[in-house]
């Protein structure tokens, strides 16, 4: 698997437009691009950290082209209209996952 590491940093008073147009986005790129998903994290005031997952790095270098166009710019222009910054902290390598997700019984 294949991590990259992204920071937010929100403008005031637009945090819900940011945290939409961030699902927004990433449910588009789990549909139509082969992710695996992604969390994202509030760290401090206005400061987000997303952890997104993909199966290779092939996977993600590759991604872009399949999204729906009109979509994804409207999620893409309503998360970054509502930041400050946006950078890539660090992409991974998966050595070991431990993560468990807890089924409901």
């Amino acid at each position: 698997m294949y991590i990259i590491l992204y920071s937010f940093q929100v403008k005031p008073e637009k945090e819900q437009n940011f945290i939409k147009g961030w699902k927004d986005l990433t449910n588009l790129i789990y549909k139509h691009e082969g992710s695996l998903g992604s969390r994202l994290h509030k760290q401090s005031a206005y400061q987000y950290v997303a952890y997104a997952q993909w199966p290779d790095k092939s996977t993600f270098k590759a991604s872009g082209e399949k999204l729906p166009k009109q979509e994804a710019d409207k999620a893409r222009s309503l998360m970054r209209s509502s930041c400050e910054n946006i950078e890539i902290l660090n992409e991974l390598e998966v050595v070991e996952d431990l993560i468990r997700v807890k089924q409901n019984d």
